[in-house]
């Protein structure tokens, strides 16, 4: 597989008509879906000249976490859909490109087994779906494990009305509300998850030590209410545009944010992202690292652990020409006006 349109290929060859459906759709009418990728599309790269951009170097860090290049795999709890060995195949991708793995709870294999299997520096995501009593009990597993950081999941207050997954009868949202996820003596699962507030921050924070990050902002005044809660990170993120239908693109989101948390957290972002110029164009927006969802769900469908590293390895080499197309050689190098934006 010469391009990421080849894995792309072999991934829809692959799959059962559904699980693609499941793994392409967004909400509704999938408007907000389709905003994410026309945001690159009204969107330019400006190239600069006679700059020495003989050495290209794509590292950066996470939270601490040093990454080869700047492109984590995002949490999807349905991995396990297209491939058997799911989140730990995702894990051993990343680990062996130099990168880093965000593993949803709800992930399978599970997050301890994915753990067991990757003794690398990951990021563990959850959504909160109980008391203190279960916080306290999940963050604890979750360091014991040796993950590194937090991401919590926000923007999944009700689930979003997907309409292929209606369509085709399918409900793939793994037993999301077992009540073994649950706290003791209060509501159940995504139930509990509906009624959170602001606290829910504080309650996390004050359970660990380990940075947190708040995946799933959009709004600047969430960005900054974010920061005055005490997160580590923020996530720029319409969780694929399979919440809100109608929504924002992350990309048009992205200075927005960035200009709210004024450098009092990291940066990072996801959304469409089809190609290395697609993450160049985030990082110049001002995110540090870039999540990648539905290619890697189609990379491991295309070819297991070694399809998703294979878009990994596509992924760094785009990134590389075109930082050095931009003048640039480093990703700390790029800015804001390395991008342009068509009437």
């Amino acid at each position: 597989m010469r391009t990421i349109d080849a894995v792309v290929r072999a991934a829809g060859e692959r799959l059962h008509p559904h699980v693609l459906d499941y793994v392409l759709g967004g909400a509704e009418t999938e408007t907000t879906l389709r905003r994410n990728r026309e945001a690159y599309e009204r969107r330019a790269l400006v190239p600069r000249v006679l700059r020495d951009v003989g050495s290209v170097d794509l590292s950066t860090t996470m939270l601490g976490t040093p990454l080869a290049l700047p492109v984590v795999l995002a949490p999807i709890g349905s991995l396990s859909l297209v491939d058997p060995d799911g989140a730990v195949a995702s894990a051993r991708a990343a680990a062996s490109a130099g990168t880093t793995c965000v593993v949803g709870l709800m992930a399978k294999p599970g997050f301890a087994e994915v753990a067991a299997a990757v003794p690398e520096p990951m990021a563990c995501q959850l959504y909160v779906r109980g008391d203190d009593r279960w916080l306290a009990d999940v963050v604890r597993r979750v360091e014991d494990l040796g993950y590194r950081s937090v991401h919590l999941t926000v923007d999944s207050a009700v689930y979003g009305r997907r309409v292929r997954d209606l369509v085709n009868g399918f409900s793939p949202r793994e037993a999301a509300d077992r009540p073994d996820h649950a706290g003791q003596g209060g509501p159940r699962g995504a139930a509990y998850q509906a009624a959170l507030t602001w606290d829910v921050v504080d309650r996390l924070r004050a359970a660990t030590t380990l940075p947190i990050v708040l995946k799933g902002v959009v709004s600047a005044a969430d960005a900054r209410l974010a920061v005055e809660h005490g997160v580590d990170g923020v996530y720029v993120s319409n969780h694929g545009g399979r919440q809100l239908d109608y929504g924002c693109a992350t990309l048009d989101r992205l200075g927005d944010v960035v200009s709210a948390v004024a450098g009092r957290a990291e940066i990072g972002f996801d959304g469409g992202v089809r190609h290395g110029t697609d993450v160049v164009m985030a990082l110049a927006l001002g995110a540090r690292w870039v999540g990648i969802g539905r290619l890697q769900a189609l990379g491991l469908a295309a070819a297991g652990e070694q399809g998703v590293r294979r878009v990994l390895d596509l992924l760094a080499e785009e990134m590389r020409s075109a930082v050095a197309l931009l003048g640039s050689r480093t990703p700390g190098d790029l800015c804001p006006e390395d991008v342009t934006t068509y009437p």
